[in-house]
């Protein structure tokens, strides 16, 4: 048996309810008390507890229980979802600060998941929490009995951070909250309208940020997407944020991005706050596979795919569709007349379809069924996937998690981004880094057919455009171009693999951030 270990530093975990932004939280709880142990109380939405429970498993061996046991994950009591909606962030944040406020007088609590009743602990002593969570920011400095750090949580690309929220001199678009209220005061117009005409009000700005090539303002936002509400209010409300921590915390590789962490780092420090870089963060070691293993749907079916693909089809020969757990194409034709085309060429592919606006029809299913080359499946072990050698290209959305892995693991990448740093990160994969192609014609109005300033051309966004660029971009792929962007993935790889080895840079900021830490 274990030997109970007491520690006294006390850190609360929130994320919001996306699993892109929980998941590499689960990560870095581990890795934050194998790292110093501290107590840990992760607050997450009672539908994705088992998940992030599961994830936090799988950085654990059975010889670690009594470290694992300093994770306490509690279900916030949210109540009854609204229909149809994907992410409730107004019943997320009060519930936070009725938990907190318990955590702050040192009571029981209660998971709203499962019931069990979580022991009382001394009242917190920091705060990491997601950077769209400000009422829960406020919750901690209104209900908090002494100093606690807020140390805000960034599972994004450092160099995207840098338009929207950082100063001028930065090269950000400054602070426009100003303007906004200025015009709500003229108008009585309401904030939700006003805010989101002044975040897209596109000027054809040139964006010049450290580490990427120049884009127009608006190649920012090339898809609609299925996530309604204010845009506008949301970023208002993150640069409150951001304004308002003490630190940062970034879920990104500083190799991969080493001058957008830089230029992060320096701006923070004009405040005498710090940036830390803990990236990659993903599980490893034996249980990282079978902890996997147990939150896919199809386990069995997609790794007997996958050694049957590596018999039949050979090395580097299997394409992995997948755009996260949120992201879905508003226009799903695009999807669909996509996968025409990896038929069409007899590629082996697996879909991932775990976002909740996902639907495959029927004739798809069938199609797919009768192809024989193919899997669906809404949660796949991605890692799995991308470690196996039958693993030829990733069509991603280019988000920070599964960019990462992929350039772990060695794999290239086919960009399919939607919006927030997805279209950055697919620039700096595609531009900076030579490991990439993006895909242009399936982008969607207002601003993903209009000019781009990498090419000079708008696309047409035609089911036709869509099934020529994709042709296009697969025979590059599976041909000699797509050779030497895999050949240009090996120092990367080499260089973000490296990152929490001792003397790593991943490793060197989270010992930092644990030594700002203890009380």
């Amino acid at each position: 048996m274990s030997t109970p270990i007491e520690p006294t530093t006390h850190v609360v975990l929130l994320a919001t309810e996306a699993w892109g932004h929980t998941r590499p939280l689960c990560t870095f709880a581990a890795r934050l008390i194998q790292t110093c142990p501290v107590n840990v109380t992760f607050f997450t939405a009672p539908n994705i507890a088992d998940r992030v429970e599961a994830e936090i498993s799988r950085s654990f061996g059975p010889e670690d229980q009594a470290l694992k046991d300093l994770i306490r994950v509690a279900g916030l009591h949210m109540g009854e979802p609204k229909t149809g909606e994907a992410l409730n962030f107004t019943a997320y944040n009060e519930a936070f600060a009725r938990a907190y406020a318990q955590l702050v007088n040192e009571e029981t609590l209660i998971c709203a998941h499962t019931g069990r009743e979580i022991k009382p602990l001394a009242a917190p002593d920091a705060v990491v929490m997601d950077f769209f969570c400000v009422p829960g920011l406020e919750a901690v400095r209104k209900l908090s009995k002494k100093h606690v750090k807020v140390l805000a949580w960034m599972a994004c690309q450092a160099s995207f951070l840098l338009y929207p929220f950082a100063p001028v001199n930065r090269g950000g678009r400054g602070d426009y909250r100003p303007k906004v209220m200025a015009e709500v005061a003229r108008t009585g117009r309401s904030i939700e309208e006003v805010a989101d005409e002044v975040l897209f009000q596109s000027t054809k700005d040139i964006i010049r940020i450290p580490g990427l090539p120049p884009m127009y303002d608006y190649e920012l936002a090339p898809q609609e997407i299925h996530l309604k509400g204010s845009a506008g209010v949301i970023t208002m409300m993150m640069q409150t944020f951001i304004e308002a921590c003490d630190g940062m915390i970034l879920a990104t590789a500083q190799p991969f991005e080493p001058e957008g962490v830089a230029e992060v780092r320096a701006w923070f420090a004009e405040t005498s706050r710090k940036a830390y870089a803990v990236g990659p963060l993903f599980p490893l070691g034996e249980g990282a596979a079978a902890g996997e293993r147990l939150q896919s749907d199809k386990p069995s079916e997609i790794e007997q795919f996958l050694e049957a693909t590596l018999e039949s089809h050979g090395p580097k020969s299997l394409l992995y569709i997948a755009f996260g757990s949120l992201y879905w194409s508003t226009e799903p034709e695009k999807i669909w007349a996509f996968l025409d085309v990896v038929m069409e060429k007899k590629i082996p592919f697996i879909l991932s379809h775990a976002s909740p606006f996902a639907q495959v029809p029927d004739e798809v299913a069938a199609k797919v069924k009768t192809y024989e080359q193919g899997i669906l499946s809404k949660w796949t072990p991605q890692q799995t996937i991308l470690a196996h050698p039958t693993i030829g290209w990733f069509v991603t959305h280019a988000g920070l998690n599964s960019t990462l892995e992929a350039i772990s693991l060695g794999v290239p990448m086919i960009c399919w981004p939607f919006n927030a740093d997805q279209p950055t990160m697919a620039a700096q994969l595609c531009e900076t880094h030579g490991i990439a192609y993006e895909l242009f014609e399936v982008g969607t109005e207002p601003w993903g057919l209009k000019e781009l300033h990498r090419t000079g051309k708008a696309p047409t966004g035609t089911l036709d455009a869509v099934r020529e660029e994709a042709r296009f971009v697969l025979d590059k792929a599976f041909g000699e171009d797509g050779a030497s962007k895999r050949a240009n993935m090996k120092p990367l790889q080499d260089a973000v693999s490296k990152t929490w080895e001792q003397g790593g840079p991943a490793r060197r900021d989270l010992e930092r951030l644990v030594a700002s830490l203890q009380v």
